[in-house]
Order: structure tokens, then sequence, then C-alpha cells
């Protein structure tokens, strides 16, 4: 077996943020003798989560591993934005793509959010989700025109969405910004109760939450295998990889990169402070924030990121950021009280592409893997477990190379 690499759960967040976790925590237990089953998912984030549910719903024996409490690692860090706009834009994607390919993968994310939607209503899954529009704000080099041109690239995909000019943005949202693309379709929940809320369904179908931690992987044999730090092995049809931001040693990391984030949390704000309908805010330049609004009425603000994952970096920087933060929400809404309940930060995987790695891990053809989501985590974990799903029943579709772990850097 191949030895992994893990990351302590302190150093993929610092800080506490404002999502709480379901009355009725996963409760894993320690194995006392070997076990086997179809699918052994590495994780128990988001997208253990995720994973676990679509694999028992398809009928599959599905042990969920992770050596701490479920969901507190990555997950615990994220602003939930469920977003089907991607990092990149549709015309930079399509200068690496072509246009076809590109506005396809734009057209997944889209069927995510709205699968992932699905998902929640049809559970009665008590994790605040809301459907939300996304507006996308002119900032840095990306202009009036520069949006326009997006937005007409967007209507030529068959994706929503509308190009609005300032007075229209103002008058509508209270943003002062030259021009935005203001979209249906997008959502937002509380990550950590919708985590708990998956396990607690995939349990009920006999998944076995398992907790240790996994220090090797094989998936070169007739059957995978999961060593444990207990000295159990837990043999399986196949293994999934799906811890967070920090892959194993083991998956190729050409394309991929950890970065650090940060965000903050405000006091619940008084209604008339907030722009109507709640919309997802993001901006179109490389550098970006976001934020978002929870069901007490506080502001999420995130965002300078920086390009490395050291954690005792991450939390030296702190200070910087928190003030850094607070004056880009001013800027954006400067009738918003700035009084903070919540500071955190975290490191998170992205790729050169902007796409996710999902997949089968080269030279192990019964482990796969799912990282480098960027700011797109919860939407792009739901489309990994769709991917999973197939590859798993041996149901390979052509678009999936686009998100190969192995595929060729665009540059």
């Amino acid at each position: 077996m191949l030895n992994s690499r893990s990351a302590d759960h302190d150093d993929l967040r610092t800080g506490t943020g404002p999502w709480c976790a379901s009355a009725t925590r996963p409760r894993g237990r320690q194995l006392t003798e070997n076990l086997r089953c179809d699918v052994a998912i590495v994780g128990g984030g988001i997208t253990g989560a995720l994973l676990a549910e679509h694999l028992t719903a398809i009928e599959l024996d599905v042990v969920l591993i992770d050596r701490e409490q479920e969901g507190l690692g990555s997950t615990a860090a994220s602003t939930a934005m469920l977003q089907w706009e991607i990092d990149l834009s549709l015309r930079d994607l399509s200068a690496l793509y072509g246009f076809e390919l590109a506005a396809q993968i734009y057209r997944l994310s889209a069927k995510s959010v709205a699968g992932l939607a699905a998902l929640v209503r049809s559970h009665a899954l008590p994790c605040r989700f809301a459907p939300r529009r996304s507006i996308y704000l002119s900032a840095g080099e990306a202009g009036p025109r520069e949006l326009r041109d997006e937005a007409e690239l967007r209507g030529r995909a068959g994706l929503p969405g509308d190009f609005v000019e300032q007075r229209a943005l103002l008058d509508s949202f209270g943003f002062n910004r030259p021009a935005a693309i203001v979209s249906p379709g997008s959502a937002e929940a509380d990550p950590l109760r919708l985590c708990h809320a998956l396990i607690e369904v995939a349990s009920r179908r006999g998944a076995r939450l398992i907790r240790d931690e996994a220090l090797a992987f094989d998936g070169t044999a007739r059957s995978a295998g999961v060593r444990l730090a207990s000295g159990h092995v837990i043999e399986a049809a196949h293994v999934v990889l799906a811890t967070g931001y920090v892959m194993p040693e083991i998956v190729p990391a050409n394309l991929h990169r950890i970065s650090s984030s940060w965000a903050i949390a405000t006091v619940p704000q008084s209604a008339p402070v907030l722009w109507p309908g709640r919309a997802l805010v993001w901006e179109a330049s490389e550098d970006y924030c976001y934020c978002r609004t929870t069901a007490e009425n506080r502001i999420v603000f995130g965002g300078e990121d920086e390009a490395f994952s050291d954690p005792e970096r991450r939390e030296t920087l702190g200070p910087r950021k928190r003030q850094a933060l607070l004056d880009r929400l001013h800027a954006l809404i400067p009738q918003a009280s700035l009084e903070l309940d919540f500071f955190w930060s975290g490191a998170f995987g992205e790729t050169e592409d902007g796409l996710p790695l999902i997949g089968r891990v080269p030279g192990h053809p019964r482990l796969l893997a799912a990282y480098g989501y960027g700011g797109n985590g919860i939407s792009f974990s739901f489309l990994a477990s769709r991917v999973v799903g197939d590859l798993v029943r041996d149901r390979e579709q052509r678009w999936f190379r686009a998100f190969a772990i192995d595929r060729t850097s665009p540059n």
C-alpha cells in the first residue's frame, strides 16, 4: 500500500464560522475487525457526505472514514455560496478549451446546483438551504463592455442571466458599480448542517461510519484497500479519496495548488441594510471578494486570497486580512454595521483552469479522488458524487475527461 499525506484540521482552517452542527451529529465507531464493502470513502466532509448519500442511493455498500468529527475540517470553513458560475469566466474558459466544451462545463455546473436543490427538497434536509440569484459585479479590468460580452456568450450557451447597467444596479440592489450580470439558479446553505444531514440519510441506508485515520491506500489489485491507524484494513471494490484541500502524495498535483482565504461574519443586520433578494454577490476580477447573508441576517464576506497554505502564516496575516475585508465590505455596503461575530480562515485547493480534479487516480484503477474545487466547493462536490457513481459502475462519459486528474495543463 502507498502511504498517504494528511493534514490536521487545524491546518485546514483557523477560527470559527457561523455554521451550526445538526442536533444529531453523526456517530462514528472504532473498528474491532477488518471490513469489506463496495466503496470506502476517505473523508467525512461535504464531498464525502454527498458521495455517501449518492452511492447508498444506488444501493452500494459504503464505509465512510474520518479520523475526527465529520464536517469539522474544510467544510466548516466554507462560506457555502452554491454557485454554478465558476472561477474562470465563460470567455476565459472558452479560450482554453473552446466554446463548446466550456459551455458544456458551465451547463453541468448549473445542473449540479439544481440537482443539489432537488436533493435537499426530496429529503427535507434541515440545512437552511435557500435559492438565490447571483450578482457578478464589474471590478478591476472587467468593466461594462467585458461583462456585456460575457453575458452575450452565456446567452449563446443557453445560460440564464441579464446584463445590468449602473443605474439599474443601484436602484435594484444598492450596489454602486458600473455594471453587473444578474443570474438565477444559485443557492446558499449552512454547510455543516448539510453535511450532517446527508450523512444521516446515508447512515439510515446502511452506510457505516468509522472513526479512524487512513494511513495507506492500494488501488492496483483486484480489490482496493485502506490501512487504518488502528491496524485494521478495509477492503473495497473501490476507494474514493475526499480528504479536503490537502491531497495525498499518490494523487498527481500538476494542476493543483493550495491557497488561503479569509472570511468575516457580521452581527445580525437590520433588514433595511440587506440588499433585495439577498443574492450571492461576487466580483469579476482575479482577486475577487464575495458575500452572502445568513438566516440570522448576518453578512458573510470573504476573499483576500493568497497562494500559500502554511497555517502559521495564515494566522499571522489574520489581523491585516480582517481589516482589509472590513474595508471592502464598507466600500460595497456603506450602511452595514462592521461589528463582527465571527472571523475565520481556511485553505482551499484550486487548479490552473478553474476546473476540479475528479476521477481515477492514474496507475490505480480502483482508487478515485475528488479535489481542486476552487470557489465552487459544494457545487463541484455534488458533480463529483455523480461522476464517481458512474465510474464505480463503469459508466464513463466523454465529458469526464474535462475533469480528469491526469489531464494536461492548458498552458
